[in-house]
């Protein structure tokens, strides 16, 4: 696990050495364990090294026996021993044990379709001097992020937005489409970030620098197919054999791999898994709030971790903790996300990277396996849709205001009456709903961007495409996979992990996994309201039935309770200052409107704060003044 960045001079001229070293030590903290670079014309690679794999042979730049390729990697190619074994019969020469340079000869063999041979998480770039060709691509679910930005005569790319940000050249805007998208969807999806002109290469696409301009393409092209036929016990035993073989892939490092461990099934079956592999007892790590009694799931881990023999840890975490990381979070996660999880992960990886350079983490297994409980909404919808319009879209879409505080339940109640299913996803993910962003955005903003969410359903709308022949539950668990997972989840995971450099892996999120269950008939999935329905079926093999079927909690944490009670004045200056950045985009009244509704607890709008708190801090953080 890495961090890279570079420059391609469209020009063929040298590149800033002072500049690409300032993108190389603004990610320091991805790859503490040294540095390496590669100048030649019209091109310069800057790399950050974390070693995990080959740890005296795998520095970086990596390149091939004629040095006409040049490569820098950020992840992990977990079957690299295998593809690597390929090549060697194919007469191909290797000087290191890493699975950076099985990279570099994979290219040699099937040229870009070389990404298509690797199971991993991957953000690579590679610079072929023959072809005065840069090969950029990124893993097939977007574990490794990979930004850039084209400033006409160079394009620069990083791990990280922070090291374009160094180059004075780069704009240091906010994109109001974006904004849109942000207070939709609670995230910004690819291709686009809340930054003007920067970007993010999407999950499975591979994209060409070069003489001839920028060319990006998909080159994981799996759309699902569902079976017809499904006999439950010969499906158990494929997914887990799949699972299985998913963790000891996911195992292999030269280094002590650990896990980050909750009181759920999924972070459970893979301790479960690797106490079978790992030969000696695994570290596991957890956290839970002060004020979180009912919420934390510390007591069950850590009755998990004896199960299985584990070395736990653990640590509580308070307001005073939160309010603390504030000041670095933004610059931490540089997309500002309406998830009041996220601050979270920061703690997890803080503690285990005090044992570990390596922690497996039960994510991903949600957005496939229908674990929310937005797909049962999904569900109901279809139902609900049959429902007489005057019904509907009268008596019962009043509902959600006059009789609930639940923001969850506000949703999904708004939601119902849509007859577009991508309209009905897009109400089910906003907790700003047409009315309140009406009164949200200053008019100017209003001008520019819509209320009723356009922008989220325009960005979502080419991975409906590819799925919109299937029913709606389907379709909803296509696109999260490949929208909501990676530019907010694993991007939360990616940045926070690697701010205390620590990787952070996910074997639920092996593509041959994803593809296995995405060819399965909704109804295994979501089965009378039970989510993970044939999941949880299949990992009784390695967890008690009461573990199995218990609560889920995750990484929940009291913060509705904290934004009333010690992070109450924090909230009032970050957001009701007058020098605040909210005051530019939102309206002032509502915003203290909205803070103080929330404070003498009339209603739940935590996650509206979060979200205008999270904005307010990557605007100080990165726009200037």
């Amino acid at each position: 696990m890495c961090g890279i960045c570079g420059i391609y001079r469209v020009d063929g001229g040298p590149v800033d050495l002072e500049s690409l070293g300032r993108m190389t030590s603004v990610i320091q903290h991805r790859g503490p364990d040294g540095a390496g670079s590669y100048v030649a014309d019209g091109i310069g690679l800057g790399h950050r090294r974390l070693s995990i794999i080959d740890i005296a042979g795998g520095s970086q730049p990596v390149t091939n026996e004629d040095e006409s390729l040049h490569l820098i990697f950020n992840g992990e190619i977990y079957n690299y021993i295998e593809l690597r074994e390929d090549l060697v019969k194919r007469g191909h020469v290797f000087k290191t044990r890493s699975d950076t340079e099985v990279i570099v000869h994979a290219y040699e063999a099937w040229g870009l379709d070389c990404v298509s041979q690797f199971n991993g998480i991957f953000a690579f770039a590679l610079w072929d001097s023959k072809r005065k060709r840069l090969f950029l691509a990124r893993d097939h679910l977007g574990v490794k992020p990979l930004y850039y930005v084209d400033l006409g005569a160079r394009f620069i790319f990083a791990s990280e937005i922070k090291a374009l940000l160094v180059d004075p050249e780069c704009p240091k805007e906010v994109d109001l489409k974006a904004l849109g998208e942000l207070f939709t969807l609670r995230y910004v999806p690819s291709p686009d970030t809340l930054f003007h002109r920067i970007k993010k290469l999407p999950p499975a696409h591979l994209m060409t620098v070069g003489p001839e301009g920028c060319e990006i393409r998909r080159y994981w092209n799996w759309t699902p197919q569902i079976r017809a036929e499904a006999d439950e016990a010969e499906l158990i035993e494929t997914y887990q054999w799949l699972v299985e073989d998913a963790v000891r892939l996911q195992m292999r490092s030269d280094v002590p791999v650990g896990l980050f461990l909750s009181s759920g099934i999924d972070s459970g079956t893979l301790l479960a898994i690797m106490a079978t592999y790992a030969g000696k007892p695994v570290h596991t790590f957890t956290i839970g709030f002060e004020q979180g009694e009912m919420e934390n799931e510390t007591d069950d881990a850590r009755a998990l971790a004896t199960k299985f023999g584990a070395e736990h840890a653990e640590m509580i975490v308070s307001p005073e903790d939160y309010q603390k990381y504030y000041d670095r979070y933004l610059w931490d996660l540089e997309e500002p996300v309406g998830n009041e999880t996220a601050a979270a992960f920061y703690f997890v990886s803080h503690l285990a990277s005090q044992k570990v350079k390596v922690a497996l983490t039960g994510q991903g297994a949600d957005e496939p396996w229908a674990g929310y409980h937005r797909y049962i909404g999904i569900r109901l919808s279809e139902i609900y849709s049959r429902l007489p319009s005057f019904l509907t879209q009268g008596l019962l879409a009043r509902i959600p205001d006059r009789f609930t505080r639940n923001e969850r339940i506000k949703r999904g109640l708004a939601s119902l009456h849509e007859r577009d299913v991508l309209s009905r996803f897009v109400k089910v993910y906003s907790f700003y709903g047409e009315r309140m962003k009406e009164r949200l955005f200053q008019p100017w903003v209003r001008q520019e961007i819509s209320t009723n969410g356009h922008e989220a359903r325009q960005a979502l709308r080419r991975l409906q495409a590819d799925v919109q022949g299937l029913d709606p539950l389907t379709q909803m668990l296509y696109i999260d996979t490949r929208a909501n997972l990676p530019d907010d989840l694993l991007m939360v995971a990616d940045k926070t992990s690697m701010a205390n450099s620590l990787e952070a892996r996910v074997p639920f999120l092996d593509h041959r996994l994803v593809e296995f269950i995405e060819t399965l008939p909704p109804t295994l999935k979501l089965r009378h309201f039970q989510g993970k329905y044939l999941h949880k079926k299949a990992v009784r093999k390695w967890l008690p039935r009461q573990v199995v079927y218990r609560k889920k909690k995750g990484f929940a944490n009291p913060i509705h309770e904290w934004l009333r009670g010690q992070m109450r004045e924090y909230v009032q200056s970050c957001l009701l200052d007058d020098r605040s950045a909210v005051n530019q985009y939102f309206s002032r009244d509502f915003i203290k409107d909205t803070v103080a509704r929330h404070q003498t607890d009339e209603q739940d709008y935590s996650r509206q704060i979060y979200l205008l708190m999270s904005f307010e801090l990557w605007h100080q953080t990165f726009i200037p003044a």
